[in-house]
């Protein structure tokens, strides 16, 4: 790389604001922040997360989709993992929960939020927005699947008192969790690639449009870089501001679920972004793949991951779901198979996810 270009590199925003994010997560650790920190670092955090969705569309044009929507979904699930990992470990009021409703947050925002936002921008203006029906049903399969064993089980057994695994039911389910989404993985990039690729109205491959070069392989590689820094800025800076976010929820009387909401909402920022941007281009399936790859790795990486943790924490692990969360998973799950299988979907689709994405949000923090 030469002077000329290094220097323009270090001038983009998007590779100074991830740098300074970082800066900022480190200056703020562990320290208790008046309103004006609190107002600082959101910002960087927004910075971030618009730079970590325009690394993660370089990288996605230089490997070709379905894996730029995979690179963008691990990675963001593997820190979102961290996350809540740190915030279960400080053993704080609400921590036996958190795993609980962040993953569950992460599914309602995923098959729902992001699904319905992209499904609304895909068919503004135009009827009707079509999809691959074969690999999206098949994401979805895997979601409700995962889903069921690791959140709604756990509310019937009788193997613990409360919505609990015993230690063998929990090593059960994330074992077959990570095991399902690792065949997920291997399918969407290798036996079925394909099914993955955005189609037309014939069910026909898309061509890409994007008639642009390519990126290198040394830029990709660099993107990926700060793709990584940005990402660790996100969750560093929302894990500062999780302190204000919990103390915020407690003055307003609101439910502790609010605070899983909350996070989740922050984490997903990245996807939610490049979704749109994707249905906005006409390729929705792209959209649905980083919606249901996302919700999958949520589910099966962290639950694997709190199911290790539990050998050294001390505390309980609530994974089971209420009733009230059981009925919208429910009402989700029978919605969704409706708007995949037929391999399209028009304006009403996307309303109807918006509208059980806002029941969730409402109740909340009003249940």
């Amino acid at each position: 790389m030469t002077t000329t270009a290094a220097a323009a590199l270090a001038t983009r925003w998007t590779a100074v604001v991830p740098l300074a994010a970082l800066g900022v997560f480190g200056l703020a650790w562990h320290r208790d922040l008046p309103l004006l920190g609190v107002v600082l670092v959101s910002l960087f955090l927004a910075g971030a997360i618009l730079a970590a969705v325009h690394h993660a569309e370089v990288i996605a044009h230089r490997v070709g989709e379905p894996y730029g929507s995979l690179v963008l979904a691990v990675a963001v699930t593997v820190i979102e993992v961290a996350l809540i990992v740190t915030l279960v470990t400080t053993g704080a009021e609400g921590s036996e929960t958190l795993a609980r409703d962040t993953v569950f947050a992460a599914i309602m925002i995923t098959t729902n939020g992001i699904v319905g936002i992209s499904l609304l921008a895909a068919t503004l203006n135009r009827q009707v927005a079509h999809f691959n029906a074969e690999g999206t049903g098949s994401a979805l399969a895997a979601v409700g699947t995962i889903a069921t064993l690791c959140l709604v089980l756990p509310t019937f057994t009788e193997g613990r008192s409360g919505p609990e695994f015993t230690p063998g039911q929990l090593t059960f389910a994330a074992v077959a969790a990570l095991g399902l989404y690792a065949l997920f993985v291997a399918m969407q990039t290798v036996r079925h690639r394909d099914y993955f690729l955005p189609t037309t109205s014939t069910g026909a491959i898309k061509p890409d449009e994007d008639h642009a070069d390519p990126p290198t392989a040394r830029a990709a590689l660099v993107s990926a870089g700060f793709l990584l820094v940005a990402l660790v800025a996100v969750v560093g800076n929302a894990k500062n501001v999780s302190p204000s976010i919990e103390s915020g929820v407690r003055s307003a009387g609101l439910p502790q679920a609010v605070v899983g909401v909350l996070i989740a909402l922050m984490i997903l920022a990245p996807e939610s972004i490049a979704a749109v941007r994707a249905a906005r281009r006409k390729r929705v399936q792209i959209s649905l793949n980083l919606a249901y790859g996302s919700a999958m790795a949520s589910i099966g990486l962290t639950v694997p991951v709190i199911a290790i943790a539990q050998v050294w924490l001390d505390g309980p692990l609530v994974l089971g779901l209420g009733e009230t969360e059981l009925v919208l998973l429910v009402l989700t799950m029978i919605t969704s198979v409706l708007t995949v299988v037929p391999g399209r979907a028009t304006l009403l689709q996307g309303g109807i996810h918006i509208a059980i994405l806002g029941a969730f949000l409402f109740l909340a923090a009003s249940p």
